[in-house]
């Protein structure tokens, strides 16, 4: 099915016809993110199973949104003009392997089983099948899970399946991943100048930094800071936007995708950009991804670092702490790169 540190797992079903929780759940309620959807949930799953003659026109997208003007990489230098760089990791294969198999199999559970975990606007977090609270917006042929891993305040025991074997793997794994986001932290830092910490500490330090885990198939950028995203070993779906053309990316074996969001964009100055990119679905096979988020501590005001900034290179963008920004993703949807570009206008 095609279906912060955050994590989202996602499953894409197959097209047979070719937050961290803002502080104060009345605010979320006043901002139109309360326990309620706008409309009845429809899971992707049971329709793609229901033998439907026909996609429903809630999922299908206008002609602007829909794939075209492609080229595929294979990570090949000499195969392609662009080329997506391969670099070591440090997080075991079998691992890997394991994280995903773990979700593939949740999503392979009947519908009824994981009904358990549904999700509400106000924290995203559970199994869910829509982003964003406009009523007869236009949704994705997806299913997803969303998840806290830390800070562990926000880790809601109650939304990580029952199932031991995923328990453990998925510690195991967002562990390993918090020291891959660590250690890509730094690496950012350092090419900017800065001293390795600097960016850690903008986004509140070792312990205010939010690890979660989802999927958006829409044109996006991602609204916090680096994404880590497992795609599927099998089935391609990943295009990244490369100027006017959408550049499908080939799953390389036991390698990550690595994203720059639009916080990193923001406390670079515009030095880093953040990567517009969508998902596209699959005719004959279902897709599984997982996207784990190292995003910054949700209250803190996130702004460009001191240090990038010069009378020649003003600063771009005011300060809007993490939770002030996403609220705008998660009542409207994702939508290409119109808030972070707006967000500079403002300024």
């Amino acid at each position: 099915m095609n279906h912060q540190n955050e994590i989202m797992i996602k499953k894409e079903t197959t097209d047979k016809n070719g937050l961290n929780t803002l502080s104060d759940q009345d605010n979320d309620t006043k901002k139109g993110l309360g326990e309620k959807w706008p409309e009845p949930t429809v899971r992707v799953q049971s329709l793609a199973e229901s033998n439907l003659a026909t996609v429903p026109d809630r999922y299908i997208k206008p002609p602007s949104e829909r794939p075209d003007q492609t080229i595929i990489i294979n990570h090949q230098p000499k195969t392609a003009a662009i080329n997506i760089p391969v670099i070591n990791h440090g997080v075991r294969p079998e691992l890997m392997e394991a994280a995903r198999e773990a979700w593939r199999s949740f999503f392979n559970l009947p519908v009824e089983a994981k009904e358990v975990y549904s999700n509400s606007p106000s924290t995203y977090e559970g199994y869910g099948s829509r982003l964003g609270v406009e009523k007869g917006a236009i949704l994705d042929w997806n299913d997803y899970y969303f998840l806290h891993y830390l800070p562990l305040v926000l880790k809601d025991l109650n939304k990580w399946p029952l199932y031991l074997s995923t328990l453990e793997v998925m510690d195991e794994y967002g562990e390993e991943l918090v020291k891959l986001g660590e250690r890509l932290a730094r690496v950012l830092s350092s090419i900017l100048g800065l001293k390795e910490e600097q960016l850690q500490e903008a986004f509140g330090g070792e312990d205010g930094c939010m690890y979660e885990a989802c999927p958006w198939p829409l044109p996006h950028s991602d609204p916090g800071g680096i994404t880590i995203l497992l795609p599927d070993d099998k089935v391609v779906g990943l295009q990244v936007r490369y100027r006017d053309t959408w550049i499908t990316v080939n799953s390389h074996p036991h390698a990550f995708v690595v994203n720059l969001g639009d916080q990193i964009q923001i406390l670079s100055n515009s030095i880093y950009k953040s990567s517009e990119h969508r998902v596209i679905v699959n005719s004959q096979k279902e897709r599984v991804s997982l996207a784990f988020f190292y995003n910054p501590k949700s209250d803190i005001p996130i702004q460009p670092l001191q240090q990038l900034v010069t009378s020649n290179n003003p600063p771009l963008y005011p300060p809007m702490s993490f939770d002030e920004y996403r609220l705008f993703i998660r009542t409207q949807g994702p939508r290409g790169k119109s808030y972070v570009e707006s967000h500079i206008s403002s300024c």
